[in-house]
């Protein structure tokens, strides 16, 4: 199949300077890695409806009652964030004993909590098995966005995220990933009183969630899905799924199901506008290449009710940042209901690309939006803690390393 940034463009291809990086997989090798689960009570945390109804029905609670038990349990865990069964006052002390004997509710801790200069919060948090992940939160004016992981590290091998440098350890678990968002409202104060209006509270602080920390959402689509069918949930914490953001690297065979399941917005990194520099930035191309990736893009709109898709779109000086880069950007996605987001690259320690310059970022800006498509250019955030885009990677992994050794790793893994 051929891409049409070289076959239908009167625009020269850009030839992106290699020498400095290997060929990187398309994704790394982690057949070689355990990933199971400590043994432990099951953490009720992350089911399903119908899996906590039926965890009641386990432990003796009648089938006529369970739904009604569930409803109850349900309430008290994700509308009021309450995580200890004798608290649960509506629930009979027998079963609240039962409960408590059998299983647990458990969210990820917290290791280290840093605030930015500019508001942003970053947690480290620490997992089963002693793996530990980075959740950020961004406020602003009129929103507050939780970039939540769904990996432990990452299976892609993006050659200009500092997250990619870091090995897949293991998938995030549903009731990992919702937990992200528990402790974020946690520490927040986002938790009205049992019994208390959740309105009484004022504007939400956290608004929107944005799967976009740590690893490729499509690769762990099972636990994604049911962690935001419970966010989105209509008697819990009731985000509306125009408030969650999926970005993905263009795995193709996950985004129709992405649009039936989750319904949610779609972000797609995008980042070139050819196969030959995109195989470089973002090696899953080579598997599924722009052609292909549009392909499936098209439709998503329609089988989600989503009103457009976004395109992210990372800005490395004499790489992507063109005017013909620009060009063949909006002759790709045309067609496609769609913004742009521009980002400034965020530097990090033996990264081998480079910020655009401003003025390179202004004039790529200036021809897409004469093209009609917005394109808003991405502020840093977080950047002197480390919690920018494509910077999230394992604190104590990193506290290990020198800059030299992280300039190392780089070249090894590219």
């Amino acid at each position: 199949m051929t891409s049409p940034a070289t076959s239908s463009l009167p625009f020269a291809v850009p030839a992106i300077d290699q020498s400095h990086l290997k060929q990187a997989p398309v994704t790394q090798d982690v057949l070689t890695i355990a990933r199971k689960l400590p043994d432990g009570p099951r953490n009720l945390i992350g089911l399903t409806r119908v899996q906590l109804r039926q965890a009641l029905i386990d432990v003796g609670v009648p089938e006529k009652q369970a739904k009604m038990r569930m409803g109850q349990l349900w309430q008290w865990i994700y509308v009021w964030g309450v995580r200890d069964f004798a608290a649960m006052t509506n629930l009979a002390k027998d079963l609240r004993a039962t409960l408590a004997e059998a299983y647990v509710l458990e969210v990820p801790e917290v290791v280290t909590r840093q605030v930015s200069e500019d508001g942003t919060r970053k947690y480290l948090v620490r997992i089963a098995g002693g793996h530990e992940v980075e959740v950020v939160y961004i406020p602003e004016t009129d929103r507050g966005t939780l970039c939540v992981s769904s990996q432990v590290g990452c299976t892609l091998t993006c050659s200009f995220c500092h997250t990619g440098t870091q090995k897949l350890v293991r998938n995030l678990t549903a009731a990992e990933i919702v937990g992200q968002v528990l402790v974020a409202r946690d520490d927040l104060g986002e938790w009205p009183a049992p019994g208390q209006d959740v309105s009484e509270l004022g504007p939400r602080r956290l608004s929107n969630i944005v799967l976009m920390g740590m690893g490729e959402p499509l690769y762990n689509f099972e636990n994604v899905r049911d962690a935001m069918k419970i966010v989105m949930d209509p008697e819990g914490i009731q985000l509306s799924r125009r408030r969650i953001t999926l970005s993905t690297s263009g795995i193709v065979p996950e985004i129709a199901r992405t649009a039936e399941e989750i319904g949610c917005q779609l972000a797609v990194s995008f980042h070139a506008t050819t196969d030959e520099v995109r195989n470089v930035l973002v090696p899953v191309n080579r598997k599924w290449n722009i052609e292909t990736l549009l392909s499936a893009l098209r439709e998503y709109p329609a089988l989600s009710n989503s009103e457009r898709i976004t395109f992210e779109y990372v800005m490395l000086r004499g790489v992507n940042d063109s005017d013909e880069d620009a060009r063949r950007l909006v002759e790709l996605i045309r067609g496609i209901p769609a913004k742009i987001n521009l980002i400034p690259f965020n530097e990090w320690p033996g990264s081998p690309y480079q910020r655009s310059t401003k003025a390179r970022i202004e004039a790529f800006a200036d021809i897409v939006n004469a093209a009609g498509y917005a394109s808003p250019v991405r502020r840093p955030r977080g950047e002197d803690i480390m919690a920018a885009c494509g910077q999230l990677k394992s604190a104590t992994e990193r506290a290990r390393k020198s800059r030299a050794a992280i300039a190392a790793e780089v070249a090894n893994n590219a």
